[in-house]
Order: structure tokens, then C-alpha cells, then sequence
């Protein structure tokens, strides 16, 4: 079962109406978590969140808000600042602590070579996608529901955990920002949760590709795939078929590369899994052996 976060009655008008619990991603307030943060205020309309100069999902009733902000990977321990906004009141800085965390790392060889050493005309193809993945990324929508419990959108094992610190060739690379599925090619992928899709797309690094906007800056990546069975703008429900593992992009292997993101910030997908779908889900292959290496790119 999801952590629940239970806020304190004392911070709180006696007046104000009793609101259900809200279901939460884990509360993980490390580099590449979820930091899940009660509000203080009582507004009855929902405040205005931003760290980092970024708008920040805010979820729950009136007068029991909390805030819901992914730890960029490359935070350093401390004391972090969150600012709030509501409605005819002077904004308010929220203090939170951000803990240490190391990720292991990784070790791929046999990536082809122009695939870590891309030519000058790739470079350039390079730069217009990562445009679009970033604008994506971006994207915050107004949402009043947001879907914070996922379902792993292929069913395989866990071959490269979120956060690896990456080697392809023997070159360091960008830590592994997503986790990987290991499939067979032509396997199933599925919407982990309700959304609309916001951009698809061959890219170089990514191959064929699915983002989806769940709303309030939570958007999810799906790369990697043989075919796409979805279209731009197309609304999809828990369980729509998005594509089929493939082998495209910088690969080893036939595998799902899965990313999510919340306020910008790419962090653990397994942090939206329930308890007992952790308990379903594969444990990691050994990282030697592992095949399917992720684009260490957006």
C-alpha cells in the first residue's frame, strides 16, 4: 500500500473541512526522488508551487495541500527551498531536506561507435530533437486529478535500475535517467496510467518514441519501440497499447527504455509503483550482464 502522508491537525483551522487521504508517490527526498511535502497554508483554492524556478505538482482538498517535487540527479545533500503562492497572500519559502544517495554503475561495450561518437551532421539531428523531448519535459498542464499510482508498462524484468552511472565503450556518459524493461521484441507496451500523448517521434539517441503528459508536469517517456501504435494529441487510458519493445536508437538489445519526469526533473518511475506491484515486479539482472542499454541522452 502507498505511503499516505498524514498531515498534522494542528497546522490546520479547526473550521476546515476533514479531506480524504491522498494517495502519493514514495516519499524519497533524494537526488532523483520524490520529495512529498505538506503545505502549510488552508487556502480552499489549490496553491502555487515552484523549486528551482519551476512550477511543482500540487495535489489534495482544500486546505490540505501537499506538494509533489522531483530531486534533480545531480542535488547535493541539504536544505532545499520550496515556494509557495496562494491567492492574495505574500508568497512563503518552505524549507526541505534533501538526503544522499550513490548509484551504482554500468559498464556497456559493443555500442556501435557512431552511436557515442556522433557525426557532425548527427549532432546537428541530435539538437532538433532534444528540443522537442525538452519542450515536452516542459510541458505543464492544469490538472485537478493526477494518476500517482503506475502499472509497469511492459511485463519483463528489470534490467538496468533509474540512476546508474553509465560507461559506454569505456566513456563516461549521463547517469541512466529512466529505468529498463527487458522484452522481446514485439512485446506489448502499454499506458501505465491515463494521460494524452504530447509528442512522438524517431530519434537518433531515443529511437521511436511515446511522451505522455499525465498532467501537472508529470510526463513519462517510452523509447526505444519497433512500432508506435498511437498518434499525437491521442488521449489513452490505463492499459492503451502505445507500441512494441523494439531495438531502434542506441541499443544492445531489444528492451523498453521508460522515463518520468515531474516539475523537469527525470526520477525513479518505481517511486509511482504501489507496494504490491513492487512485489510482482522482477528484481535487476546482474549490471554486467544486462543487454539493453539506455540512451544515457533525452
Amino acid at each position: 500500500m502507498r505511503h499516505i502522508v498524514i498531515l498534522i491537525a494542528a497546522l490546520f483551522s479547526a473550521a476546515t473541512a476533514v479531506a480524504q487521504p491522498v494517495l502519493t508517490p514514495r516519499h524519497s527526498p533524494v537526488p532523483g526522488g520524490i520529495a512529498v511535502i505538506p503545505l502549510t497554508t488552508t487556502s480552499a483554492a489549490r496553491p502555487t508551487a515552484h523549486y528551482q524556478s519551476k512550477r511543482v505538482m500540487v495535489v489534495g482538498d482544500a486546505g490540505h495541500w501537499q506538494a509533489i517535487v522531483g530531486i534533480p540527479l545531480d542535488t547535493s545533500p541539504g536544505e532545499q527551498a520550496l515556494e509557495i503562492s496562494v491567492p492574495s497572500s505574500e508568497p512563503q519559502q518552505l524549507s526541505f531536506a534533501i538526503q544522499a544517495k550513490e548509484y551504482e554503475s554500468q559498464h556497456l561495450t559493443g555500442i556501435n561507435k557512431r552511436m557515442v561518437d556522433p557525426t557532425a551532421k548527427d549532432l546537428l539531428r541530435i539538437e532538433k530533437e532534444t528540443k522537442v523531448i525538452q519542450a515536452a519535459f516542459r510541458h505543464f498542464s492544469e490538472a485537478d486529478e493526477v494518476p500517482l499510482d503506475f502499472a509497469p508498462p511492459v511485463q519483463g524484468p528489470l534490467s538496468s535500475p533509474f540512476g546508474l552511472r553509465r560507461f559506454f565503450n569505456g566513456q563516461a556518459r549521463k547517469p541512466h535517467s529512466g529505468l529498463d524493461l527487458a522484452a522481446p521484441k514485439g512485446t506489448p507496451i502499454k499506458a501505465p496510467a491515463a494521460g494524452t500523448v504530447i509528442a512522438i517521434g524517431n530519434f537518433f539517441f531515443n529511437g521511436n518514441t511515446v511522451l505522455l503528459d499525465h498532467g501537472q508536469g508529470l510526463i513519462s517517456m517510452y523509447s526505444h519501440m519497433d512500432r508506435i501504435k498511437v498518434t499525437d494529441g491521442q488521449h489513452v487510458t490505463l492499459g492503451t497499447l502505445l507500441g512494441v519493445v523494439g531495438m531502434t536508437g542506441r541499443v544492445t538489445g531489444p528492451h523498453l527504455h521508460w522515463t518520468v519526469s515531474l516539475n523537469d526533473t527525470r526520477v525513479d518511475p518505481m517511486l509511482l509503483f504501489s507496494d504490491q506491484t513492487l512485489a510482482h515486479l522482477s528484481a535487476p539482472k546482474d549490471l554486467e550482464a544486462a543487454h539493453g542499454a539506455a540512451n544515457g541522452h533525452e
